[in-house]
């Protein structure tokens, strides 16, 4: 076995952190985890709550086979096979695959495990007090997920095999004439974020009224809330939600933005997109760009997740309004000329969370409906639409048959009407 380059590194620190197990098992830790384990070293608080977590983690699902992670030393296993691991395999091994369910309940299950929470975190400002929003810690996540983004942008994490695997599952819509040839696929995130066969899989509603705004992508729309005087978002009640540090709509921007605070008392829109969705995102309206960043975030998962005992899974929901604003995320500030300025939110959440714009959007660029905009590559996905005070911005996409939110759109499809106040 060629010996690898941290060899003497991790067999001091896994001396020092499991009593010198088998020297044979030390070698194949990747980087990552030699990095988390050297921070357990020089930060000894941190290997305190990680193992705090997964102790609590085990209350909260006791069940092994479920949460087969019961140690630290388990942990780092689990991390390391994660840094050049497949994103359907983390969970659990088994003969038959399923893509989507089997991603799906990798991820949650990761972060399942760094999302409890820890009293000795109580009081500190932290969006949660759970170790992945703890420094150092949150750093060393956020990292390792760039570091697993380059291994899933690398020839080695693609096959013929994995996207059998892909085309079997019918979420991802890979028998469809939707997209483009499979042989352009070279890594697993190039199958993540795959271009459409051609414009005509995707129409756009009403391209030449930009009172009619489109869905930007595939994806399901959550909801509408209002913004206050202060820029800060507010419950439908009417009522400031949480503190202003996680609601702050002039954060979300960035401060550093001229258009910070130009969205006082307009409105938030936003919507989530599925691990099968189609990732690439589009313009829903016509204008000229004002402005584009790309903001910095950290690799924490955005919403809310926990064990659900009754469903025997890992339960979770993005529909809070507050955790966009730490993920990693891009703006677009768009002229719509007519119904003023509309800020484009694409969101990273999770892991990787890789936005992305396309070459042509530019400062000054004028664009149209449905013009590509960028696209995400692997990590849970979503978008956030900001609209002036100046319009009344109603969601009208199609609700479900039990009322219990809009249905699922695809990009180009109607998903509400800009209307002038008085």
């Amino acid at each position: 076995m060629e010996k690898h380059p941290y060899f003497f590194s991790i067999f001091l620190l896994l001396g020092w952190c499991f009593g010198c197990s088998d020297a044979a098992n030390q070698v194949d830790y990747h980087p990552m985890t030699v990095e988390l384990i050297s921070l357990m070293k020089t930060e000894p608080e941190v290997q305190k709550l990680l193992e705090q977590s997964i102790e609590r983690a085990k209350i909260a699902n006791p069940d092994p086979k479920t949460n087969p992670i019961q140690s630290l030393e388990q942990y780092l296993k689990f991390v390391s096979n994660t840094e050049k691991g497949m994103p359907w395999s983390l969970y659990e091994q088994k003969d038959s695959i399923e893509v989507y369910s089997d991603i799906s309940k990798s991820l949650r299950y990761f972060y399942f495990l760094i999302n409890q929470p820890l009293p000795e975190l109580e009081g500190k400002g932290l969006y949660n007090n759970t170790i992945q929003f703890s420094e150092p810690f949150v750093s060393w996540l956020t990292k390792f997920n760039k570091e697993w983004g380059s291994y899933l942008s690398s020839e080695e994490s693609w096959n013929d095999s994995y996207y059998q695997l892909a085309k079997r599952d019918s979420l991802f819509g890979l028998n469809s004439s939707w997209y483009e040839s499979p042989s352009n696929w070279h890594s697993f995130n190039e199958f993540f974020a795959r271009k459409l066969r051609s414009p005509e899989e995707r129409p756009i509603t009403s391209p030449e009224d930009n009172q009619i705004v489109t869905s930007f992508a595939d994806s399901r729309p959550i909801g509408v809330w209002e913004i206050d005087s202060n820029s800060v978002l507010v419950a439908k009640e009417g009522v400031p939600v949480k503190s202003a540090t996680f609601r702050s709509v002039s954060k979300l921007v960035g401060e550093e933005s001229e258009y910070a605070d130009v969205f006082k008392n307009g409105t938030f829109l936003h919507s989530f997109l599925a691990i099968n969705d189609y990732h690439r995102y589009h313009f829903p309206l016509s204008g000229v760009i004002k402005e584009v960043k790309l903001i910095p975030g950290l690799g924490v998962a955005g919403g809310l997740l926990e064990w659900d005992p009754a469903n025997q899974r890992y339960a979770y929901d993005p529909t809070g309004i507050d955790w966009q604003i730490l993920e990693t995320r891009g703006l677009v500030i768009l002229d719509t000329e007519n119904y003023g300025l509309v800020a484009l939110i694409p969101v990273g959440m999770a892991t990787i969370g890789s936005v992305n714009f396309e070459d042509a959007v530019k400062e000054g660029a004028r664009v149209q409906k449905g013009d590509p905009l960028g696209y995400f590559q692997f990590g849970g996905s979503d978008f956030v639409m900001l609209f002036q005070e100046s319009v009344q911005f109603t969601l009208d996409a199609p609700k479900m048959e039990n009322g219990a939110g809009y249905k699922h759109l695809l990009m180009g499809e109607r998903l509400g009407s800009l209307t002038l106040k008085d």
